[in-house]
């Protein structure tokens, strides 16, 4: 079903002129600064510090959790940005973990020994999503 606006345009292909996304595949490595530097480029700088941390913690986990530090297994990111939104998708090749998983792994404060990554991207993002599965982080912030 298509929707139209005033004057006939297609607001879905308005949609796709004001979002842009591009995505990257990489194998399960913690060698991540260059690919950090990439999916960081959309980023404002007084952001770009606290982005990196969130995002780090999520291809971490990806590559440590998901894929068992496999290199045979790809981590998949997509980066989408709007007008309004800056978004990353981070998917590993695991079996995911379900919602009560990453409740009782979520930790109250930063100092703890489990669970610390997931803190620290709920901090660092306004919203965390995860796919049914469970193998696939979707972390957003306000531009």
């Amino acid at each position: 079903m298509r929707t139209r606006e005033p004057g006939g345009r297609n607001v879905l292909l308005n949609l796709t002129k004001r979002c842009r996304w591009f995505e990257f595949i990489t194998p399960s490595t913690l060698a991540l600064q260059p690919l950090l530097e990439l999916l960081l480029q959309p980023a404002a700088n007084e952001h770009r510090e606290l982005l990196q941390l969130g995002l780090q913690e999520a291809l971490v986990n990806a590559v440590r959790h998901g894929n068992g530090n496999d290199p045979a297994k790809l981590v998949r990111i997509r980066r989408i940005h709007s007008p309004q939104w800056l978004i990353w998708q981070v998917q590993d090749q695991g079996p995911g973990l379900q919602p009560e998983q990453r409740l009782a792994l979520l930790p109250d404060e930063l100092d703890a020994i489990s669970g610390r990554g997931l803190f620290l991207m709920h901090q660092c993002f306004d919203d965390v999503r995860w796919s049914p599965r469970g193998n696939r982080v979707q972390l957003a912030k306000r531009r």
